[in-house]
């Protein structure tokens, strides 16, 4: 890659990250959220972007005070419960309620998507809500970034 031409993270890159996006079976739809990540990583904190070892360190809330989980720790965790949560409904219930675990997967790692975008570094390095955050919260724009890189509305 030529030095200025833009990283792009895949599947691969992303899921040192996030290693749940290797359950999404279905490949288009792995891709299209590796594409997404991609894109929040690469324009995020204010257009700079942010390293992996940034974003590993970046705290899981700004607004909570200092809750000891990190914002990478908190979406794979939220991951794990999600899917403990669909093998629980599936062994008790006796109606089949149908889980699409590649939408529920893809769903769990794109809900924080937009915080990368939302966030920015003061001067100091310190980890604040940027100028877009404080006009576009992470909800919003990471719905947007999802519906542009052709997630399914599911």
């Amino acid at each position: 890659m030529k030095a200025n031409e833009p990283t792009v993270y895949g599947v691969t890159k992303i899921a040192q990250l996030f290693p749940s996006i290797r359950k999404i079976k279905n490949k288009s739809l792995r891709e299209k959220v590796a594409a997404v990540w991609n894109e929040a990583i690469t324009t995020g904190c204010g257009g700079k972007g942010w390293t992996f070892d940034e974003l590993r360190k970046v705290k899981f809330t700004l607004l909570a005070g200092d809750i000891n989980m990190t914002f990478v720790e908190h979406l794979n965790s939220c991951a794990r419960q999600c899917s403990a949560i669909a093998d629980v409904l599936k062994k008790s219930f006796r109606c089949s309620i149908p889980i699409q675990r590649d939408y529920l997967i893809a769903g769990v790692l794109l809900a924080d998507v937009g915080k990368p975008l939302e966030y920015d570094k003061d001067a100091s390095g310190k980890v604040i809500q940027g100028k877009f955050g404080q006009q576009v919260r992470h909800p919003f724009s990471g719905v947007a970034l999802a519906y542009k890189h052709g997630i399914p509305g599911e």
